[in-house]
């Protein structure tokens, strides 16, 4: 990729995260990983070709143009919440998915998260992604392992967070970030 195609994609991004409130490329990821899906089965619930979502993916393409797309999003990411707060099942979420590929109609995509956990906000495991998506977007695990080996004698705790978080599973993630909450 040149210059000029990688201020255009980082351009794209930027608009993406004041539109969608983040990049649309993490945003679907979260998407796959939540509802476990993979980007076919995402582009046909969504009702988006699979390059037009691999151009929204990758900053190609800024812009979701149908409002019913854009409203089928924000279903998704509140069913994601309701997935990974357990408050709705796998089976369900297969159903659901099926009622949204249906919807019409448009909404404006907000940056808010309408969980249906307790607090109302974010559960748990979508934190800890967005911890780990956030340092495996800075570094491969592998530099992140390197890193904490070189913080562990003078910084063990932090050596543990890079590990746990920046090379680890999303489980044992989980498991530390509950462990340090008081």
């Amino acid at each position: 990729m040149d210059a000029a195609q990688q201020e255009t994609t980082a351009r794209a991004r930027e608009l993406q995260r004041s539109w969608y409130g983040e990049p649309l490329g993490a945003l679907f990821r979260r998407l796959i990983d939540d509802l476990g899906l993979n980007q076919a089965r995402l582009a046909g619930v969504l009702g988006l070709s699979a390059p037009m979502l691999s151009q929204l993916m990758s900053g190609q393409r800024a812009k979701i143009g149908n409002p019913a797309v854009v409203q089928r999003v924000q279903a998704l990411q509140e069913l994601a919440g309701q997935v990974a707060d357990g408050s709705v099942s796998a089976v369900e979420a297969t159903a659901r998915m099926d009622e949204i590929k249906k919807s019409q109609g448009g909404s404006v995509l907000t940056a808010t998260n309408q969980s249906s956990g307790t607090s109302g906000g974010p559960t748990v495991r979508r934190v800890v992604r967005e911890i780990q998506s956030l340092l495996r977007s800075v570094a491969a695990a592998g530099d992140i392992i390197d890193a904490a080996d070189s913080l562990a004698p003078t910084h063990p705790e932090l050596a543990e967070f890079l590990r746990v978080y920046g090379a680890g599973r999303t489980a044992d993630a989980v498991s530390h970030f509950e462990s340090h909450q008081s």
